[in-house]
């Protein structure tokens, strides 16, 4: 399994507790089944990017198979919602952080969610103190989202991204790996690549800024 994806306990397969008849067929352009003979009663799932991998008996018929999908899917996004923080979590948790990594030297005044981001993770607006996280982070790993959140105090401090900005990310151990994971998802949606990173291309074109407004 990804050691960073979101995962459910495995249950037993179908021949032993299927659910209803009537289970909604989920969308499945970005579901990934696989199948394994050496997978005798269990069905697992878990979160690879932004696709969903579903892991099922190779003896599993089409009908079992797409009942297990949906219900594999309903428990990981309840698990993933169980594990978002809200709005006021996110601004606890932007306090925490700036006090680990910024000496406390970030304070925003809003932190929240918004829905109407699709080709940048988060944004910040340094006058008004105020930082947007897209929803799109809701559900990988907690260290993902830190850095997005951390990176986007950091512009409250220095609002571009010269070595000054990328000075105050060093202290947090994770910014790498963080970052190379945001690339494995944009990657595999095609997303614009993340700008701004040292020695990294410049924008293009059709890229929106990764950050600040």
């Amino acid at each position: 399994m990804h050691p960073d994806s979101a995962s459910v306990r495995e249950v037993p397969s179908a021949r032993e507790s299927a659910p209803g008849r009537d289970a909604p067929v989920p969308d499945r352009s970005k579901v990934e089944v696989r199948r394994s003979a050496r997978r005798s009663r269990t069905v697992s799932a878990y979160r690879e990017g932004d696709r969903t991998v579903v892991l099922i008996p190779a003896r599993m018929s089409n009908a079992e198979e797409q009942r297990w999908v949906a219900q594999m899917l309903d428990k990981l996004a309840a698990q993933e919602r169980r594990r978002t923080p809200g709005d006021d979590a996110l601004q606890t948790r932007a306090r925490e952080l700036s006090a680990a990594y910024l000496d406390g030297g970030a304070e925003p005044e809003q932190v929240r969610w918004v829905t109407n981001q699709n080709s940048r993770w988060g944004s910040c607006t340094p006058s008004e103190r105020t930082i947007r996280l897209s929803h799109r982070l809701q559900g990988m790993p907690g260290y993902v989202v830190d850095y997005v959140l951390l990176h986007e105090l950091a512009h409250l401090l220095v609002p571009d991204h010269g070595p000054a900005f990328w000075a105050l990310l060093e202290a947090y151990p994770r910014t790498e790996r963080a970052r190379g994971y945001l690339e494995g998802v944009a990657s595999a949606a095609r997303l614009p690549h993340i700008p701004g990173a040292r020695g990294g291309h410049a924008p293009a074109a059709d890229e929106a800024p990764e950050s600040c407004d």
